[in-house]
């Protein structure tokens, strides 16, 4: 039996939103905030107040605390296309007009994504609607999330953090910061646990933002922590330390994170495949899908594998938000599809600034600007060797003891 991979009707409605919002109102401003690093792109409020009015409607889903893991119907189906799919197809097409952008939408941070993967119900009413950026990078690992050194100390009722985080995306704008530390050092990486710290609280400061290669838009902070106190509720999820589990319950995240940048490099590498259909178009190349790729020109046959190669990760980012959907277990393919897209979104962009020539490396389109952004979405979220190693274990049977 053929499988059909149409998307359902109410889920068109989602791509079509997202898709008019990015043609409209990101993609005519793109160029003025990758120039104007820093500066906050005023434009996105009315974009957080539409995406906010469709999302209480209970119509579309976005990357915020109450899309990501939840269920858009009502449990009954053996097929469920849900609030996962929803917010990933809208990130995949806001993402088609600009990542830096979208990762500057208020309330659509990664922290909130991590909010519902792990927060109890009472926690999901009380910062459901908060704009929370995520810190766990420090300035002493990168891709080992198990390396944490911030700490979280217990006196009273309330958790003492100490620590320094950086290259928070939306560090200086969001609202709140889920912050990755441990309870105790002793205790490995068990003890590693997320805490919900409002930005403007004392013993929290930004002390700079980052200049980037790429992604300009988006503020990206370094933030230190020095005794922050915070009430010990703003622990997300269950408090108690079990070593047997590892910490498997806080890296629950990136199975729900991991999809979503895996649809902002879907979207990426679809713009940059288009826009380079057009250029090669006006420059007299036919791509044609009725012959092989050795019976055409050069040009033609290296679109048309760029085209497949993007097809594979679309396929793979897609199935692993089905599965969240579904409440299958979806580590090994949301790794998968966020290997695959990344890589792919990098080859695209590149060779499409390549095959573009002298207006592929200008600023006369954005092809160098997607070429520049995409290259962060193979390393956040974990680097294209971590989701391989993780893929790996998946596959194995084994711990990250076992293979490191």
């Amino acid at each position: 039996m053929a499988i059909n991979l149409e998307l359902p009707r109410k889920l068109q409605a989602v791509v079509e939103k997202g898709h008019q919002g990015a043609a409209e109102m990101l993609r005519p401003i793109s160029r003025k905030y990758d120039l104007a690093e820093h500066a906050y792109p005023v434009e996105l409020d009315t974009l957080a107040q539409l995406f906010e009015g469709l999302q209480e409607a209970k119509t579309i889903s976005f990357a915020g605390a109450d899309a990501v893991g939840g269920r858009a119907d009502d449990g009954k189906k053996t097929n469920v296309n849900g609030a996962n799919m929803s917010a990933l197809l809208n990130a995949l097409e806001v993402s088609w007009g600009d990542i830096a952008l979208l990762l500057s939408i208020p309330y659509q941070g990664l922290g909130n994504a991590a909010i519902s993967s792990v927060a109890t119900k009472e926690q999901l009413e009380r910062f459901g609607k908060v704009w929370a950026a995520m810190a766990i990078t420090e300035p002493s690992f990168g891709s080992d999330s198990a390396a944490v050194s911030t700490t979280a100390v217990l006196d009273g009722d309330e958790y003492v953090i100490n620590g320094e985080k950086i290259f928070v995306t939306a560090g200086s704008r969001a609202t709140h910061i889920v912050v990755w530390a441990t309870v105790d050092k002793s205790l490995g990486r068990a003890a590693i646990k997320s805490f919900v710290v409002p930005r403007e609280h004392p013993g929290v400061t930004v002390e700079r933002l980052e200049h980037k290669l790429g992604i300009k838009a988006s503020d990206t902070a370094v933030i230190r922590f020095e005794n922050a106190r915070i009430p010990k509720e703003n622990l997300l999820g269950d408090p108690e330390v079990k070593v047997d589990k590892g910490f498997g319950g806080v890296m629950e995240t990136f199975d729900n994170t991991r999809p979503i940048v895996a649809a902002m490099a879907v979207g990426v590498a679809r713009a940059a495949l288009e826009e380079l259909r057009v250029i090669l178009t006006e420059a007299g190349i036919e791509i044609s899908y009725d012959k092989p790729a050795h019976a055409q020109s050069a040009p033609a046959a290296e679109f048309l594998r760029m085209e497949a190669d993007w097809e594979s990760g679309y396929l793979l980012t897609v199935r692993s938000a089905w599965q969240a959907d579904n409440k299958i277990p979806n580590s090994k393919e949301a790794s998968m599809g966020k290997a695959k897209a990344a890589r792919v979104a990098s080859d695209i962009t590149l060779k499409a600034v390549e095959m573009a020539g002298t207006v592929g490396y200008s600023e006369q389109t954005l092809l160098e600007k997607w070429a520049r952004d995409s290259k962060i979405l193979d390393i956040f979220e974990g680097t294209q060797q971590i989701q391989l190693l993780v893929v790996a274990r998946r596959l194995l049977g084994l711990s990250s003891a076992q293979l490191k």
